[in-house]
């Protein structure tokens, strides 16, 4: 059985950690390479670095933050945010990316998806997917850091995504995105159950629960958290702990 992960999430604007609630009102959360080493020492599978507002702002992510983060860490560190073409993603992995995910320009042009996976393979290539719920109970695919909403279905978006050799889903719920009322276990197992790639969930952790509901209920292989992380109210050893007494296989720190 393959480890669950745990993996911090560095929202980035212009060079330092935010965050928010519903990609909004976005406040200050120190260094991204201070956070990263702090993040791994406490047992971290992954770091994960968005930069939030490069692509509503069409600029590229700060090579020299994916640089420094890269070099305080030996875990695996995904990188994305105003990706725009396969240059871009070389870019980010010369400066240390292990991993680089695409949203905005993928919905664009899907072909990227394909492109990248036949470059660098489909572990390089994560497409995240943020998605809203619509009135009719199903979701909508946002884009531009959550700021636009495409006419896609995030469901047949993200099974789409897998077929054109995405490695992984990292799947966002904008409704509950610093919320702290827990991940939306509907739209993951949904996800989870129709891709046959790894699916990490994002959005809505509070409490040390949320993430064993996700991982059993939700069928997620993978959960990421920010905020709760950033202020200190989880920890991520203490996840792990409660994840084992409740029979989740993961990696002990």
């Amino acid at each position: 059985m393959l480890c669950k992960r745990i993996i911090a999430c560095l929202d980035v604007d212009r060079g330092r950690v935010v965050k928010g609630r519903q990609f909004q009102e976005l406040g200050d959360a120190g260094d991204p390479a201070e956070r990263a080493r702090s993040y791994e020492n406490e047992g971290a599978d992954e770091i994960v670095v968005l930069d939030i507002t490069a692509s509503v702002e069409h600029r590229q992510t700060t090579i020299d933050t994916v640089a420094r983060v890269a070099r305080e860490i030996a875990i695996p560190l995904t990188v994305g945010g105003g990706v725009r073409g396969i240059d871009d993603v070389t870019r980010l992995l010369t400066a240390g990316a292990d991993k680089v995910a695409i949203n905005t320009a993928a919905v664009g042009d899907p072909s990227l998806i394909r492109l990248i996976a036949d470059r660098y393979g489909s572990q390089c290539c994560v497409v995240a997917v943020d998605a809203r719920r619509t009135e009719s109970s199903t979701w909508e695919v946002l884009t531009h850091g959550g700021r636009k909403a495409s006419a896609r279905d995030a469901i047949d978006w993200c099974v789409y995504a897998g077929a054109l050799g995405a490695g992984e889903i990292l799947l966002t719920s904008w409704d509950r995105d610093g919320t702290n009322k827990g991940f939306d276990i509907e739209l993951t197992r949904q996800v989870s159950t129709v891709v046959a790639i790894p699916v990490i969930a994002s959005g809505g952790a509070g409490e040390v629960e949320h993430f064993a509901e996700v991982f059993v209920d939700g069928k997620a292989d993978a959960a990421l958290a920010a905020g709760v992380f950033h202020r200190g109210e989880i920890h991520i050893r203490d996840i792990k702990q409660h994840l084992t007494l409740k029979g989740v296989s993961v990696r002990l720190c």
